[in-house]
């Protein structure tokens, strides 16, 4: 399928959840997860107007970065290790899986010596699933209370990757867990911006349940070769 063509059934999808949700639809960013994408696709996704896109890993990534327009939002999903914090804060604007106060430190250290804002979003377990990093949503407030006092990093929100299942009515629950928790956040000096969830499997049904920021990958692209 062409890109134009998977990109405009993607807008229709996004379309009919958020007139189920009673929200403008052109609201809720679309990022671009280009995992085992080549340059190539993601620059004519450039053309045809997304402008968010979304790397899991960072030694793949930094070649299309440097190769691309310079105007786009990268945001980094994938589990960050430390010793790699120095490469995404240089070239990434968003860290959407900010999953430990480790890390935490180490984005603001580096923030701080570059004299760089960067802008984050907690991940949060809401599985609860061993096999997944993220905060346990007992953990959240807590973490959020002291990165409110980091002068180089900016919550912007939170990220969250339910459990999986074929049917992805059944991820609803999860969707609706994250969206209450997100609601009830308040917190001075975090802004509860974005609750970025919802994939090509079952973002119609985050959206419906509150999802104002969205990552796709496979219904753009097509299915992964990896």
């Amino acid at each position: 399928m062409a890109m134009q063509e998977s990109l405009q059934q993607v807008y229709q999808r996004l379309r009919r959840a958020a007139a189920r949700a009673h929200v403008a639809w052109e609201t809720i960013p679309l990022v671009a997860v280009t995992k085992s994408v080549p340059g190539s696709a993601i620059e004519q996704a450039w053309k045809l107007g997304v402008r968010h896109f979304g790397e899991n890993r960072v030694q793949e990534a930094l070649p299309k970065i440097s190769s691309l327009p310079r105007e786009i939002t990268w945001h980094f999903l994938g589990h960050l290790q430390t010793n790699k914090v120095r490469q995404v804060v240089e070239h990434f604007q968003f860290v959407q899986s900010l999953d430990r106060m480790k890390l935490a430190r180490a984005l603001q250290k580096e923030g701080e010596s570059r004299g760089k804002m960067i802008e984050v979003l907690l991940q949060v377990n809401i599985g609860d699933e061993r096999s997944k990093s993220g905060f346990h949503p007992d953990e959240v407030e807590e973490a959020l209370v002291e990165i409110s006092a980091f002068s180089h990093l900016r919550v912007q929100g939170l990220m969250a990757i339910p459990p999986y299942f074929p049917d992805p009515e059944e991820v609803r629950p999860y969707f609706q867990k994250m969206n209450g928790f997100f609601r009830e956040i308040r917190i001075p000096n975090v802004q509860m911006n974005y609750l970025s969830m919802g994939m090509t499997h079952d973002f119609e049904i985050a959206v419906e349940e509150g999802a104002n920021m969205i990552r796709l990958g496979t219904a753009l692209f097509g299915e992964r070769t990896d």
